[in-house]
């Protein structure tokens, strides 16, 4: 009989990377049974009781994460300065570093509802892992302007600018076509808020970790991110960390998983500290 449960190996890399990219409802929202946690514990090949501990585990470490910055003294204050109004519905659009559950828009999320407890907060995640621009793009309708938000978060940008194992020549999205689809990206956003979209730069990543991942056959040139990075300054809205170097300059290995592309918790740290930095204090750019 053919073997339907994870090995421990698997179990392991479910537990140490893939598990808190796993969002599958997200992909395939219309799948039978995808509310149900038994039957997506039996898609990843584990007890149901693992699923929920794993999830509560990575859910945990965003709620701790937002506690620990609670303890500085500038976050205090630049939540106490934030644009939003009591009743906001809040959309993040992006790729891994949005989809993780223990990411940034976790722990700015939970900042929020610690700080502000009297305000109804609504918070959507519509992060997909490995999302380039063309495919958030194509989702736009159903996973953000349905919902009619106050505020969008965009965090585009990283899976436009790999280049193929076997086509190294050209980025997976050409540069033209990245302006292209974050410029319709904004102009959506526009008919459906009056409130500035929010950029979140790409931020390097580490070839040396990126190259010994099984997983991946691209790489990723810093050069094509800072292309995008360009693209991104000149949008309209709020800009947070124009040069990406939230996470070092050069960047530390520190505040990445072991894919060298996607951030630990500490580099979710330091975005969610960019984003804070740049809505209370940042002036919102015009369209250049």
């Amino acid at each position: 009989m053919k073997q339907s449960r994870a090995t421990e190996k698997e179990k392991e890399a479910l537990e140490k990377y893939l598990f808190q990219f796993l969002s599958i409802g997200k992909t395939y929202p219309l799948l039978p049974g995808i509310e149900n946690e038994e039957s997506l514990a039996g898609l990843m090949g584990i007890d149901t009781d693992q699923y929920v501990k794993l999830k509560r585990t990575f859910r945990e470490n965003a709620n701790k994460a937002a506690l620990e910055l609670l303890k500085e003294d500038d976050i205090v204050d630049w939540l106490n300065e934030m644009p939003f109004g009591d009743n906001d519905t809040i959309v993040a659009l992006g790729d891994s570093s949005t989809d993780d559950l223990q990411g940034w828009f976790e722990i700015f999320k939970y900042l929020l509802e610690i700080t502000v407890p009297e305000a109804d907060f609504t918070f959507i995640n519509s992060g997909i892992s490995n999302n380039t621009s063309a495919d958030a793009l194509r989702r736009m309708g159903r996973d953000v302007l349905v919902h009619e938000p106050d505020w969008v978060i965009i965090s585009l940008g990283t899976y436009d600018a790999q280049r193929l194992s076997f086509t190294p020549g050209r980025t997976l999205i050409p540069l033209s076509e990245t302006w292209e689809n974050l410029s319709t990206i904004d102009d959506a956003i526009a008919t459906v808020t009056e409130n500035p979209p929010v950029w979140i730069t790409p931020v390097p990543i580490i070839p040396g970790l990126l190259e010994e991942m099984e997983l991946f056959e691209f790489t990723i040139d810093e050069r094509d991110l800072a292309s995008v990075r360009e693209i991104i300054t000149g949008k309209r809205g709020y800009i947070v960390d124009p040069l990406g170097r939230r996470m070092g300059y050069p960047p530390e290995s520190w505040y990445y998983l072991s894919d060298g592309i996607n951030s630990s918790l500490s580099g979710h740290v330091n975005t969610v500290r960019e984003l804070l930095r740049s809505l209370a204090t940042a002036k919102v750019q015009e369209q250049k």
